[in-house]
């Protein structure tokens, strides 16, 4: 219901009654008709749905903000990261704007900003990209008619940067990689590496194994399950662990391990008696920055530039990370000739094919020979290694 009201001369104002029996009020109409038309097109609209309350444009960004992302279900790294651009970005810059006040143009000249003021393309991406979900809500919620943030239509030519080609390692190097973690860092740094290269698991997937998802068997036979609901262990920003889904719904899967890896897995579970697989020499769980820092990276790129190190380790494979031993485990993969869709399963991934996808199945003899060319490689590289005897001790029950 609405209706025109006089406000002084030559001045109208709408009136309308809201679904919650307050009162609304939008003024600035010089003539009674110019009001009662306004009332008609209101009308309308408001049948249709598509009308739009001016006062839901009138709320502060601060004081949408905090009701929106309370309201999200999400991955609580997403959760933490979005609560993260609101406070330190988005609401100190916006927050006293109210939703009707801003416009593509001032949020393309932030945007601007942010980056000539040092921020990486990808955090301001990321930012921009919380900013315009956030909008989409207040669209929904009809707060407002329509994003603010739209797509650019123009600007100086961008050329598509080719990514860097990703680092790998062959079997060997990562066997030397694990000789020299066991001995500079510890052997459950060394099983954890040489575990994450002959499965595929991403890091989250290999330090959140539990003994539960563990399967080992007398005929040496074996696999471990990634869980959907507690799969993988996740790092918020203010340090907290926690257990968690995986990356995607595909992720939740079955690895199968060749033979070595379950003889070198019971051996190590011999070695203590935490619910994870593996876990720090002080019994701990991971954490992928320590890890890196302590044992990996030493050990990759090697000390000798550096003068009396307490223990000595030798350059292997420079520029290689943790993730690039899924890269080389897929490589391998590649190169031993088997099918996409036992690529796709072992380390989940969506295939482009749908179809394919659906009505793909692994039978057990393809399973099987992806299994036997890694324990091949796996025998090949023990077979080549020339590392010091002090060194793999750890391996000896493989």
């Amino acid at each position: 219901m609405a209706w025109p009201e006089p406000t002084g001369n030559n001045s109208w104002r709408v009136r309308y009654r809201r679904t919650d029996d307050t009162i609304g009020s939008i003024p600035g109409f010089s003539t009674r008709k110019e009001a009662e038309d306004y009332i008609a097109d209101m009308g309308s609209e408001q049948r249709k749905g598509t009308w739009i309350d001016p006062a839901g444009g009138k709320t502060l960004v601060e004081d949408w903000s905090l009701p929106w992302l309370e309201s999200l279900d999400i991955d609580r790294r997403t959760e933490d990261n979005y609560r993260s651009i609101i406070t330190n970005h988005i609401d100190p810059k916006w927050g006293k704007h109210s939703l009707d006040q801003l416009s593509n143009l001032k949020i393309r000249a932030w945007e601007k900003h942010l980056l000539a003021n040092g921020l990486a393309t990808a955090t301001v991406n990321s930012i921009i990209k919380c900013f315009s979900l956030l909008l989409d809500d207040a669209v929904d919620e009809k707060l407002i008619a329509t994003n603010s943030i739209q797509r650019r239509r123009r600007g100086k030519r961008r050329r598509t940067r080719r990514a860097p080609r990703k680092v790998w390692p062959y079997p060997s190097e990562v066997l030397d990689i694990a000789d020299q973690i066991a001995y500079y860092y510890g052997p459950a740094g060394a099983a954890l590496v040489v575990h994450a290269a002959w499965t595929g698991a991403r890091w989250g997937e290999n330090v959140g194994l539990q003994r539960i998802n563990t399967h080992l068997f007398d005929d040496d036979t074996g696999h471990m399950t990634v869980d959907p609901e507690i799969g993988a262990l996740h790092e918020l920003d203010d340090g907290r662990l926690y257990l968690g889904p995986p990356k995607t719904e595909e992720s939740a899967r079955t690895i199968s391990y060749p033979p070595f890896l379950v003889r070198l897995l019971r051996a190590h579970l011999q070695s203590h008696t935490h619910r994870h697989v593996f876990t720090t020499p002080q019994h701990t769980l991971h954490r992928r920055s320590n890890f890196r820092r302590r044992a990996f990276r030493p050990c990759v790129e090697g000390n000798p530039h550096v003068t009396n190190p307490e223990l000595r380790v030798q350059p292997v494979k420079s520029g290689l990370t943790f993730h690039g031993l899924r890269h080389g485990h897929k490589t391998w993969l590649i190169e031993d000739g088997v099918p996409e869709i036992a690529q796709a399963l072992r380390l989940g991934h969506v295939l482009p094919d749908k179809v394919q996808q659906t009505y793909s199945h692994v039978a057990n003899t393809v399973e099987q020979r992806l299994l036997d060319v890694l324990q091949t490689r796996w025998e090949k590289a023990v077979a080549s290694s020339a590392t010091p005897d002090e060194y793999t001790a750890w391996r000896a029950n493989a």
